[in-house]
């Protein structure tokens, strides 16, 4: 079957399923696919990991033929990918040859979109009106590198990976759920063995009989995923068809969901990947791209500038860039550690003020900005690896977290995870007996123990963790000036050779807390990074300056160059859940429970019916009818009432409404409301709490703020509400204004109350960068 029958199956041949309380997601007949290699992500690691395989089946000859499927959520490739980007072309180089020039006549795909080579590379730190030169270390000497558009590059990958190899590729397909096999059917897995923390993160996890036991030597294995259903209406009593989800079965999947995906966290929870590793740990980046006019005199293609200091302060680990892109484009952005403990601090307000700085101001005056991305990047290093690989599977690039802090890079590393998997799945395919069973993934974490990947990650280990590791002077590390000053002794003197190594977490209970493997007080799986947030008691609003168009502008203005889009009437991929501790997937078991929250939908294969048979046929016909009250869709279309009070309460009481300054697309407002949920008035005269000006109250951030928070406008909640559903607390009620969603994932991290939840939109929604 080709491609554009495989479409049509999926858009056309799915019935109209009426939408009662007889219908469950889990059961609904499904249109299924059968391949060998699933990718689930078409980005750098999931593409190079493509390639590799249908390389290999060449060289193989014709003895064995693989089919490989690559699903991607956005609408293209490319679409949802946003980095800096200096790339390093080491892996490019090993995957496709070592002189780009000669990738046009070999592939027939066109120019590589390789940008500009890499020139004088700086490092500044920056004072509010000063600059001053620092050195930088060997691990950012950028000599043979390109300054390019990752989302670019991606797409030109897809077509190589299409046109010249024969991967099958589907925009617009999300990965909604993981099918796992059924009880009776248990692959054999040792699990960690005690070997991971040894021999790759070496971080000496203490062995005790408080210990999570190891997993079961027989644990149920990935059979592939579900990809997202469509119809399901916002509002129950909408007229909807209903077409679920085609379950893509495969031998082996591979997971390329980049940072903190859906389903790479759940996998991570279900099989304890992470059981012998620290927390991960992330940094939140946003970016924008300016046209340059021809005359401009500063603009030096191929120049690369790092900047530390301004604005952030002494306590906030991250750092600026400037890089001088081809065709008179400047790439401009700011990552801050997620782990800022400030919760007045709004990065896209600190991102606009860094625009400020005279250096980057002369940049852009007279410049056009035409792009604005945000993305959340793993910093946690060898130390947050997880588990590479589980029966059925396997994680690749920034799903698995393999960036390199210390370059400020990690398309290398990805592709060549990606690289190293492909070979990994191969080896296992040749040594497989039965071709229905799952192939064995283990080669390919065998083989990142000896790679250039893994001597990377390991020499550069302690330089992020030195900013902010209790196990160095301090509670709360050696803070901004610290960091610097040991990464800068790591890096020219000691290069990795050393017999410690700085953890991530203060001690093994929050370690553990973090982990959701039990102690301290708050039960479940959470994120290091929010644990990393104080109470606004202990902080002052920070007082950021006005906008200034058009060098900085307000956060709507910035959301319309990303070109996001969400059908609307859906419900919201958005969910506020419950606390850590309230899913069965945090439960101490050996492994984690089925159904047990509504992030993925999770299901075993039994439970999969495949559309055409017998059995399903007369469950089929084509009708439409309107739904009822009673309509139980899973997950649900909106969040309990109870579930936003509890999230509004400890977000507006205790973190000033953290997450409306957060969000980098005014996703999430806290709104006044004429009563509270028990239908008492507020007290006369009395403010709400954290209203205040530089505070919180209708969505904004802050002094000067313009908007941000306050949603997109189209679908948008009024500002004025009334709170007789149950879900405000002393005045406040939280909105979410999902359409404007960029898929960012710093939400589901840097929360508080770790009750929000990232799940896939309908497939094709979300940002469309196009030179990010």
């Amino acid at each position: 079957m080709n491609r554009i029958q495989r479409l049509q199956r999926r858009l056309f041949s799915n019935s109209s399923l009426t939408s009662s309380a007889a219908l469950n997601r889990r059961t609904v007949p499904r249109a299924v696919d059968n391949c060998d290699v699933l990718i689930v992500g078409a980005g750098p690691a999931g593409l190079a990991a493509a390639i590799r395989l249908k390389q290999l089946e060449r060289e193989a000859g014709s003895s064995q033929s693989l089919r490989v499927v690559v699903l991607e959520k956005g609408s293209e490739v490319g679409a949802h990918i946003v980095s800096g980007c200096v790339l390093e072309p080491r892996a490019l180089h090993d995957l496709l040859g070592p002189d780009p020039s000669q990738y046009e006549q070999i592939y027939n795909c066109g120019q590589p979109p390789l940008g500009v080579k890499a020139g004088q590379s700086h490092m500044l730190w920056l004072t509010e009106k000063s600059k001053y030169p620092i050195p930088h270390p060997p691990q950012m000497n950028n000599q043979g590198n390109f300054v390019i558009s990752l989302s670019a590059l991606t797409r030109w990958l897809g077509r190589v990976a299409e046109e010249y190899y024969g991967v099958e590729i589907y925009p617009g397909f999300a990965g909604a759920g993981v099918v796992f096999s059924d009880e009776g059917y248990q692959s054999p897995w040792v699990g960690w063995e005690g070997r991971w923390d040894k021999e790759v993160t070496r971080i000496g996890i203490p062995k005790s009989p408080s210990s999570s036991p190891l997993p079961p030597p027989r644990v149920p294995a990935v059979l592939g995923i579900l990809t997202n259903d469509v119809g399901i209406p916002k509002h129950p009593s909408s007229t909807t068809t209903y077409e679920p989800g085609m379950f893509f079965r495969a031998r082996t999947t591979l997971f390329a969901e980049g940072a903190h995906g859906s389903l790479t966290k759940t996998l991570i929870t279900k099989y304890r990947l992470r059981n012998e590793s620290d927390p991960q740990t992330y940094g939140f980046g946003l970016k924008e791209i300016w046209r340059l006019p021809d005359s401009h005199a500063l603009y030096t293609p191929g120049s690369i500038t790092h900047t530390l200091g301004f604005p952030l302060d002494l306590n906030t680990y991250g750092g600026g860039w400037v890089y001088h892109m081809d065709n008179n484009l400047l790439s401009i952005g700011l990552v801050v550690g997620a782990d800022w403990e400030n919760p007045y601090r709004s990065p896209y307000r600190d991102f606009q003020m860094m625009k400020h700085h005279p250096y980057i101001r002369r940049l852009l005056s007279p410049a056009t900005r035409i792009a604005y991305a945000a993305r959340v990047l793993t910093e946690g290093g060898l130390q947050s690896l997880p588990l590479l690989h589980f029966p059925g599977g396997a994680l690749i690039g920034d799903a698995a977290g393999t960036v390199n802090v210390a370059k400020i890079k990690g398309v290398h590393t990805a592709m060549g995870m990606g690289i190293l998997a492909a070979q990994g799945v191969w080896e296992g395919c040749q040594q497989q007996a039965n071709e229905n069973d799952p192939i064995d993934t283990s080669p390919y974490t065998t083989s990142f123990l000896s790679s250039w990947i893994h001597t990377e990650l390991h020499e550069t280990r302690n330089l992020r963790p030195s900013f902010s590791s209790s196990s160095v002077l301090s509670k709360r590390g050696l803070g901004v000036l610290g960091g610097v000053l040991y990464s800068g002794i790591d890096s020219l003197l000691l290069k990795g050779r050393t017999p410690w190594t700085f953890r991530h977490t203060r001690n093994e209970e929050e370690r553990r807390v973090c982990l959701g493997l039990g102690g301290g007080s708050l039960g479940g799986e959470r994120s290091l990074d929010s644990l990393r947030t104080d109470p606004s008691t202990t902080h002052t609003p920070i007082a950021y300056p006005p906008f200034d168009p058009p060098l900085s502008t307000d956060l709507l203005t910035s959301l319309m160059l990303t070109g996001t889009s969400h059908e609307e009437d859906q419900p919201e991929h958005l969910r506020v859940l419950g606390r850590p501790g309230d899913d069965a997937l945090s439960s101490d078991t050996d492994f984690g429970g089925f159904g047990g929250g509504e992030s993925v939908l999770d299901v075993r294969i039994s439970e999969i019916h495949e559309e055409g048979t017998a059995e399903t046929e007369s469950e089929t016909e084509d009708t439409e009818t309107e739904t009822t009250e009673d309509t139980e869709f899973l997950p649900r279309v909106t969040s309990p009432p109870s579930l936003r009070r509890t999230h509004t309460k400890i977000n507006i009481g205790e973190y000033a409404g953290l997450l409306a300054r957060a969000c980098p697309a005014g996703v999430y407002e806290y709104v006044d409301v004429d009563v509270d949920d028990d239908n008492h008035h507020s007290p006369t005269g009395q403010e709400p709490p954290h209203s205040r000006e530089g505070e919180v109250g209708e969505g904004g951030s802050g002094e000067g703020s313009s908007g941000e928070g306050s949603g997109s406008g189209e679908g948008n909640e009024v500002s004025e509400a009334k709170a007789s559903d149950g879900e405000s607390w002393n005045g406040k009620k939280l909105i979410i204004n999902a359409q404007n969603c960029i898929h960012c994932k710093l939400c589901d991290i840097k929360v508080p109350s770790q009750d929000i939840t990232w799940t896939v939109p309908e497939g094709g929604g979300g940002p469309k960068y196009t030179v990010t």
